[in-house]
């Protein structure tokens, strides 16, 4: 993947929007900022689940999510 990470990162925190029920699974670089598309629902945290999972398997980067659990507009913060 060629979106650099660092240069969204403020103290270990990214901000993120989330897109469900998409027909892929991509992070994109826009205007905004980043913006992951999950084919995952938001119902039932399968979403949040999807997000933290995209991040591990495609990035080798282990997330929690600080604030936005019910929200397009997440919080991450970078573990390691």
């Amino acid at each position: 993947m060629a979106i650099n990470l660092n240069s969204y990162l403020k103290n270990n925190i990214l901000r993120i929007k989330v897109i469900p029920n998409s027909d892929r699974t991509a992070l994109i670089e826009e205007e905004q900022g980043l913006k992951l598309y999950l084919n995952a629902p938001p119902d039932k945290n399968k979403a949040n689940l999807a997000l933290i999972k995209f991040f591990k398997k495609e990035l080798n980067v282990d997330v929690e999510i600080k604030s936005g659990l019910k929200s397009r507009e997440k919080t991450l913060r970078i573990i390691n």
